[in-house]
């Protein structure tokens, strides 16, 4: 659990050695491999609980956000030895899914370009029951930041009626999302309609203002209430994880009364980050483990009073 201390963040030791440290991942913020390494190495303590024990997706981009991009799921050869294989029980026998278990292992991913780590809402001791949900809120044009964070305190109501602990963060893109911890009791497929009854629910009740399926057309000055990262092996960025993105934007958790016009989604970055986290009082999502609850409850009741 992260400490609640007003200093900042504790530099950890890393013992990965970088190849090309000086190589440019976000050229116009001059934010190097060994800046983005250092980055994680102040920020591990505060992002560990969402990263560790996780299989995890990547945005690889070699030659950084200017090169090539691509999304990487399975492990390939030459990978660093503290980066963790890991096998979803799903997958043919011989393939294997990215995992780490401390720091060392996202600085080996940092060596391997890895720009953006994306985890699954389920821990690999336990893959078939999720303890994460995130609910998604993807601004279509012409979309007011304003309208979004209504749209998020409207999530925060809906999940909390239902009996959860939300919990709020930039997405470093466009948007918000609206997590909550699940005690891991329900499987994969009651999560997803669990989340899908809640965006639908929303698109009913203001079809004016969100939509909940993924259709271009319909997206301009709406809303995506995206609920599709719940369901198994889709994945959504992590805490504290770079975008590969212009500016080098990370995903912030915030309290949710710091949600305002002065802090958009692509607010922090990774050079203001460190600043930030030297300011806090307390890690506003220090809680969020602690939170979790189950989602069969609401189920339960819904059948008792059918």
């Amino acid at each position: 659990t992260p400490k609640t201390s007003k200093a900042a963040p504790k530099l950890q030791r890393r013992s990965v050695k970088l190849t090309h440290p000086d190589r440019l991942y976000w050229p116009d913020q001059g934010v190097t491999k060994e800046g983005l390494a250092d980055y994680y190495a102040e920020v591990w303590r505060y992002a560990s609980p969402y990263i560790v024990g996780r299989a995890l997706a990547l945005v690889r981009c070699p030659n950084g956000i200017s090169g090539e991009q691509f999304f990487q799921k399975h492990a390939w050869k030459g990978l660093n030895p503290n980066i963790v294989l890991v096998h979803d029980p799903k997958d043919p026998p011989d393939e294997r899914l990215i995992s780490i278990n401390d720091l060392d292992g996202l600085i080996g991913l940092v060596q391997s370009a890895a720009l953006e780590i994306h985890p699954w809402g389920s821990m690999v001791s336990d893959w078939e029951r999720p303890d994460t949900i995130i609910m998604d809120l993807d601004p279509g044009e012409d979309v007011s930041w304003e309208a979004v964070i209504e749209a998020a305190v409207e999530t925060r109501d809906r999940l909390k009626n239902a009996g959860l602990v939300p919990f709020i963060k930039t997405s470093g893109g466009k948007g918000l999302h609206v997590v909550a911890p699940l005690k891991p009791k329900a499987e994969w497929p009651a999560v997803k309609a669990f989340t899908k009854a809640i965006a639908d629910s929303m698109a009913a009740d203001s079809p004016n203002r969100y939509v909940s399926t993924i259709t271009k057309s319909k997206r301009r000055g709406k809303i995506l209430v995206d609920y599709l990262r719940n369901q198994r092996g889709a994945t959504a960025v992590a805490p504290y994880s770079t975008r590969a993105r212009p500016g080098a934007a990370v995903s912030m958790p915030l309290a949710w009364d710091e949600l305002g016009p002065g802090i958009g989604p692509a607010y922090f970055t990774v050079e203001n980050t460190p600043t930030r986290l030297a300011s806090l009082s307390s890690d506003p999502w220090q809680d969020f483990r602690a939170a979790a609850a189950p989602i069969e409850d609401r189920a339960n009741r819904r059948k008792k009073a059918a």
